[in-house]
This record gives structure tokens, C-alpha cells and sequence, in this order.
């Protein structure tokens, strides 16, 4: 299975779709840490979801999705980029009981909300907020776009520990476009018949062919996805100048140097007093490597 995304739209009406499918990137999501089977599940449906939801915006720039939970799971966060690289990560309650296998979505996550930030390289950045009002994530989603975008939408999510996949459809406000009146309802209803092994397991255009064979489906060229992550020691050099100098000094006094590491992708960064020193100087600029 290639990890892809994959944009289609009914013919002469104003319904577009996504699928995704994700199973690289998901294992190296995975292989980086040690949630328990529940989590992962979540986990790669967040995968899946932050991928369905760039590609549909449109942004030029970062997209990332926030699940602030209070219960056992207290942060699922997955960001994903025009270039198709994604990350994710999820954050437990240390002191609560560590989640059964099958507990599900409010079991997990409790009260709370979501968090949705488009960062564009160029222009605002924007923050949309939603509460956690629904049984999945998916139908959270889906209150998102209601409440952000005012544009009918409908997510399907899945994940197993070894494949995630979501499909997605909307309803376009052109209605000039569209030359179906019952396309909307009839699309999301056949829809409403895929069992998560045949999102998880069929190939893209095998499962666009056994929904919708009776439709006029334009497919479009899909575009790769992979695992990657944004952090650097440029970010890293600058996420250090905001504790200050004062208290960056203190750390170097106390430890000899600052050593950090990337939740996302465990790489290890590690700043020398005379690096940060040359760094607190140039305000910002990073300095070569010391080795």
C-alpha cells in the first residue's frame, strides 16, 4: 500500500472527495514511541485526518491538529505540510490508568477540545477552535467545518496499529457547478456503507470503483505523503532565546550544557556555552556547529 492522497469529484455537481491511505509514515509515527493500542488507533486517524484536511484548505504552509483531552489522554497533536511530510505525537496522563484496547474515543480524550491552526508561509495565522461534542473525532471534524468553513462536510476515519485511512466529502458552495440535485445526500449515503477494512484495505480507485460505479468519478493524480519532521536547530536555537538569557544561563551553569530532544522525532540537539553564547549575542542567529 503507498502512502498517497488522492482528490476526485463527481461530474457536474459541486461534491469533491479525498481519500488517504497511510501505512510508512504511520509505523514511523509509531516506531518512535510506546503508546498502547488504543492511542495508536487515534493516533493514526489524527494522521490521516491532518493530511485530508491540508490537501482540502489549500494551505501553503503548516496545518496542524490539536486534541486537548482531559482525560487518560491528555494531547494528540499531528501536523502536516504541503510537501506531504506529517508527524504526530500523543501525550498520557501519567497518573491515569493506562487505556484498555478497545476504549474508545471519549474514554480517551474526556472533555476538552479541539485546536485547528493554519500557519501560511505568507499572511495570518489562524486558529479555529471546536469542542469535543461528538463520539469520534471524525464527527468533531466534521463540527469544525460547520461551524469555520460553513461548508458541508463528511469524514470517515480508520486505523488499526498497522494502517490508517480516511475518505473525505464536501459539498462546494458553487451551486452553478452543480447539475445534480441529489448528489450531496445520495454520494454521502453510499458512503455511509464503507466498513473500515475496506477503507483500511482496499486500494484507492478499487474503493472509488465499488462505491460509486454508478457515478461519473474524475480522479485526479495522487500526490505521495511520508513521515518528516520540521523540527531544526535553527527552531530549537530560537524556541531557547525565548526563556531569556538570564534563565538559559542558569541551565548552562547547572548543566554544562542545553540538551534537548524532538518529542516528534527523538532527534537530540545539544547547545555548548560558547554556541550559546555566540547565539544570545547575534540575537538570534544561529552559529555553526561546535563540535
Amino acid at each position: 500500500m503507498t502512502d498517497q492522497i488522492q482528490r476526485f469529484l463527481f461530474e457536474r455537481t459541486n461534491v469533491r472527495g479525498e481519500i488517504v491511505t497511510l501505512e510508512q509514515a504511520y509505523a514511523e509515527v509509531l516506531d518512535r514511541h510506546d503508546y498502547p493500542p488504543a492511542v495508536n488507533r487515534l493516533l493514526g486517524e489524527l494522521l490521516a485526518a491532518v493530511a485530508l484536511l491540508t490537501d482540502t484548505v489549500k494551505l501553503d504552509g503548516i496545518l496542524s491538529i490539536e486534541v486537548r483531552g482531559q482525560g487518560a489522554l491528555s494531547l494528540l497533536m499531528a501536523e502536516s505540510n504541503p510537501g506531504g511530510e506529517l508527524r504526530a505525537i500523543a501525550r498520557l496522563d501519567e497518573e491515569a490508568e493506562p487505556p484498555a484496547a478497545q476504549c474508545g474515543f471519549h474514554e480517551l480524550v474526556g472533555d476538552g477540545q479541539i485546536v485547528i491552526t493554519l500557519d501560511p508561509r505568507e499572511g495570518n495565522r489562524y486558529q479555529g477552535i471546536v469542542a469535543l461534542d461528538h463520539d469520534s473525532l471524525a464527527g468533531c471534524l466534521e463540527a469544525y467545518f460547520v461551524q469555520s468553513e460553513q461548508l458541508p462536510t463528511r469524514l470517515w476515519l480508520a486505523a488499526d496499529g498497522k494502517r490508517a485511512a480516511g475518505l473525505l466529502l464536501q459539498r462546494l458552495p458553487d451551486e452553478s457547478l452543480n447539475q445534480d440535485d441529489d448528489a450531496w445526500g445520495r454520494t454521502v449515503q453510499l458512503a455511509e456503507t464503507l466498513s473500515h477494512d475496506e477503507l483500511l484495505g482496499l486500494e484507492q480507485r478499487e474503493l472509488l470503483r465499488r462505491l460509486y460505479h454508478e457515478e461519473a468519478v474524475r480522479v485526479f493524480t495522487p500526490k505521495a505523503l511520508r513521515f518528516g519532521c520540521t523540527c531544526s536547530r535553527e527552531r530549537i536555537a530560537e524556541a531557547l532565546l525565548t526563556l531569556g538569557a538570564g534563565e538559559v544561563r542558569d541551565i548552562l551553569a547547572e548543566q554544562g550544557a542545553i540538551e534537548t530532544q524532538c518529542h516528534f522525532c527523538h532527534s537530540r540537539y545539544c547547545f555548548g556555552e560558547a554556541e550559546v553564547e555566540a547565539l544570545l549575542a547575534g540575537g538570534g542567529e544561529t552559529p555553526p556547529t561546535l563540535h
